[in-house]
């Protein structure tokens, strides 16, 4: 399999080697060997590549949280200005972009609707139309395969940082797909070219590429981690701890005020496919419950074929929410620059399901009442398909 990078490398475009470029990346941003794209480019193509641009987390992804801010700094690398996307602002401004005239975007996406780095590519698109500056995109692979999708699609009254546009929080797209149907389906019209990846299948999971993962941000180690982000990332809108200062995020979820045994007993007649709970402790390092001991889960993902992770971490929720009314929280803003909705609305994409599960209607109802959306987005997305 070659990646985007590859591609563009071994038969760059003609008519872009006469122009100046930008390019947006960070540290998972690497070539089949490793290499950094920022390297690559700049050693084969000096005279293009005038600036750098970084996603949220920083180009080295050393920020851990949302609201973290990274400055505009110089690569030691390169030399090249580094212009932060997730600052002051987190659009690309007309004075970041006065010296380029294409933007290559290579960002390494987790598949899951609330990652941010999407919704920086969609701003990138609308500044770009806006300042006549063109986009291509170098795609890479949808870690967690381009086949299934999950989840109720997003509220547009819901629209923020952390859902940009209304599609599944699992959508099965790479960013080059995405970046086509946001072009077309949110009325952006720029520019735009994708570098298609040669040899990858929708079907496939990152580990069955030859591809190094790099993590795409600091707390996403490896690709058991981004198999359970499209639901474990709701914890981020309640007071359990998503396992943030531990060496396993996403993976564990906990808190003070969970027995483990009293959750296992209300779901024993609830059947989640492909994953088995087991019970663990930690204690983490920072962030939520900072140096006390959680009780919780670790969740092991034995047939991600049939592992929904959406419906599994919703039923968790619920059932965490209903057996610890007077301990459990929805977390208050702010949170990724909305300083009025709450949180796990937001991540949602949808404030009736929060409600629902507060009343005690099953997951299982929930989902059934959300196909319909499902389905017409996946109807949606056939004619921005690039692999088979």
């Amino acid at each position: 399999m070659s990646l985007g990078i590859d591609s563009f490398l071994s038969n760059p475009p003609e008519e872009l080697q006469r122009k100046r470029w930008g390019l947006l990346s960070n540290q998972a941003s690497v070539d089949r060997f490793g290499n950094y794209s920022k390297d690559l480019l700049q050693g084969k193509f000096k005279n293009n590549l005038k600036c750098l641009f970084s996603p949220q987390h920083g180009f080295w992804g050393t920020e851990q949280d949302n609201m973290m801010e990274t400055p505009d700094v110089p690569d030691p690398g390169t030399g090249l200005p580094i212009y932060s996307l997730y600052s002051h602002t987190r659009r690309p401004t007309k004075q970041m972009m006065e010296t380029i005239e294409v933007l290559l975007i290579d960002l390494q996406d987790v598949g899951t609707r609330i990652y941010t780095f999407i919704t920086t590519l969609a701003y990138c698109l609308q500044e770009a139309r806006k300042q006549g500056k063109e986009i291509v995109v170098l795609d890479r692979p949808n870690p967690i395969g381009g086949t299934v999708v999950e989840g109720n699609v997003l509220n547009p009254a819901w629209t923020s940082f952390v859902g940009v546009h209304p599609m599944p929080m699992r959508y099965g797209l790479t960013m080059g797909e995405l970046a086509g149907l946001f072009n077309q389906e949110m009325d952006i019209r720029a520019e735009l070219k994708v570098i298609p990846m040669e040899g990858w299948h929708r079907s496939r999971y990152f580990d069955q590429n030859n591809s190094p993962w790099i993590m795409p941000s600091p707390n996403m180690p490896g690709l058991s981690t981004a198999l359970v982000y499209p639901g474990q990332v709701l914890w981020e809108g309640t007071n359990v701890s998503e396992g943030r200062g531990t060496t396993r995020p996403f993976e564990v979820f906990g808190a003070p005020f969970i027995n483990p045994r009293e959750v296992k007993d209300y779901l024993k007649d609830i059947s989640l496919p492909g994953v088995r709970l087991i019970e663990i402790a930690f204690r983490p390092t920072f962030q939520k419950w900072q140096g006390e001991e959680c009780r919780g889960f670790f969740l092991w993902v034995f047939d991600r074929q049939v592992f929904k992770p959406y419906f599994t971490s919703l039923t968790l929720l619920q059932a965490v929410q209903t057996l610890y009314k007077d301990a459990f929280q929805w977390k208050t803003p702010p949170y990724e620059y909305e300083t009025r909705r709450l949180p796990i609305n937001l991540l949602i994409g949808d404030q009736e399901i929060r409600q629902a599960l507060e009343k005690g209607q099953s997951v299982t109802e929930l989902e059934d009442s959300w196909m319909v959306g499902v389905n017409d987005f996946l109807k949606l997305r056939q004619k921005y398909l690039l692999y088979p």
